[in-house]
């Protein structure tokens, strides 16, 4: 009997919402492992925005020490099963990799992971004596979770206040349970309440409380970590339309609040047969799998550039084609048309071209006159990417610049010296592990001057 095609197996797996990364075996793990080349000047570490040891680590994954180099880990990142999985190793530690110069890098994401899955054979962390201070972070995404842990450890009291009814951020609301399954980010969580950092649910900073009130109550300083929620506009007729949806939104419904389990669950969310979605990184194409997922017949990813050109990792892009999304290359959208009911039907799109280069570097894509074409479309996705989260301007006195985004310097320290900030709200839309990486270097900061 003949293999069954990747393009079979993708459609097969696009049928539900389990994980479609099953992750490393032991003696895959093992075998992997002997691939490092134990370089003497790892450049795979300096790729990390963490600089976890890598090197250290794939070695005691090799001589079977998973303890140990969970260990080795756990010095620089707390939170190594969700990078493993979601950080785009192939811009950073792998794309390092000596490796990978003539062939194919080290996996180390999935060695990370490997090492992630079995939590229970660390050590138990170093934690500094408490030291008096109190420390409030607001938001339990990936950047203030990792502030908040690197503070505990360091000695300080943390509470982490969350608008949400659960930690994680865009971890659990962002990405999808077949990417990143919600028990291993409850895991983590539960980790960090190990080491004694408190969580504060449904507390939206900056509507029931500020960071004067925080300042009253006891609270030494302050680590703002609320992202960059607020969605782009794609600016064109119909996008108010019924089933015209952000992806925030969009996958909001689904993620974490169930609406693929209607009417178990008492979220609704759209049953769509042609499904429309205007992107081309990553959250595009959660967006155009988990489409798929919830019966779309047709799913189609609209983007002005060219395939080459999208800024989603290339693994996600050949997962979302063996799934069965269509990519319309060099589409531009133009109109949202009503149907009967008043709710979206179609969608026209305007062909492109690609002109000269912008100040991206990329070449810029310019509209092909009179070459317009109308998609059928009874849900149609806009995932362009993210303004700021407005609710900063409402937590305190910390500048702002024009676009709504925390000033901060290269610590994460912003005008005001009570108040740290980091991750999306300052950089704007980036990867899990650099809001990470903006954490630890925050909490290192606060660490030193709070203990001067």
């Amino acid at each position: 009997m003949r293999r069954r095609t990747a393009h079979a197996r993708g459609k097969e797996r696009a049928k539900d919402f389990r994980p479609v990364d099953k992750g490393f075996t032991e003696e895959m793990a093992h075998a992997e492992a002997a691939r490092c080349m134990r370089c003497k000047k790892p450049l795979c570490v300096e790729g990390c925005p963490v600089n976890i040891n890598i090197p250290g680590f794939i070695e005691k994954i090799y001589e079977g020490k998973y303890g140990e180099g969970l260990d080795i880990i756990h010095e620089q990142s707390m939170l190594p099963a969700i990078c493993g999985r979601v950080c785009p190793q192939e811009n950073q530690c792998e794309g390092k990799c000596i490796r990978g110069k003539k062939g194919e890098p080290v996996a180390i994401g999935q060695l990370e992971r490997f090492l992630g899955d079995m939590p229970e054979v660390a050590s138990e962390p170093k934690m500094a004596p408490k030291n008096g201070k109190k420390v409030a972070v607001i938001g339990a995404g990936p950047s203030g979770i990792t502030c908040a842990g690197e503070l505990a450890r360091n000695g300080f009291d943390v509470t982490v206040f969350e608008a949400f009814f659960t930690g994680g951020g865009v971890l659990v609301y962002g990405i999808p349970e077949f990417r990143l399954p919600k028990a291993v980010v409850k895991r983590e969580i539960d980790g960090l309440e190990k080491l004694g950092v408190k969580f504060e649910y449904n507390s939206v900073v900056g509507r029931i409380t500020d960071a004067e009130e925080l300042f009253a109550k006891g609270f030494d300083a302050l680590y703002i970590a609320t992202g960059a929620g607020l969605p782009k506009f794609l600016n064109v007729p119909g996008e108010n339309l019924p089933n015209v949806f952000f992806a925030n939104e969009y996958l909001t419904r689904v993620n974490l609040m169930k609406a693929n389990k209607f009417p178990e669950f008492d979220t609704p969310t759209k049953r769509a047969k042609n499904v429309v979605v205007f992107g081309g990184g990553n959250v595009a194409m959660d967006s155009v799998r988990t489409a798929l997922r919830l019966g779309a017949e047709t799913v189609t990813l609209c983007y002005r550039r060219t395939e080459a050109e999208m800024p989603a990792r290339r693994a996600e892009v050949e997962h979302a084609k063996a799934e069965g999304v269509i990519i319309h290359e060099l589409a531009s959208p133009v109109e949202f048309v009503a149907g009967e009911d008043g709710s979206v039907c179609a969608v026209k799109v305007q062909n492109m071209e690609l002109g000269e280069p912008d100040a991206s570097g990329r070449r810029r894509p310019v509209p092909i006159e009179g070459s317009i074409d109308e998609l059928p479309c009874d849900l149609g996705v806009s995932a362009i990417g993210t303004n700021a989260n407005p609710i900063a301007k409402l937590i305190g006195p910390e500048k702002l610049n024009k676009w709504g985004y925390i000033e901060a310097d290269e610590n994460g320290q912003t005008s005001d010296p009570r108040i740290w900030a980091g991750g999306d709200i300052v950089t704007g839309a980036a990867t899990v592990i650099l809001a990470m990486g903006a954490g630890k270097k925050a909490a290192a900061d606060m660490t030193a001057k709070l203990l001067a």
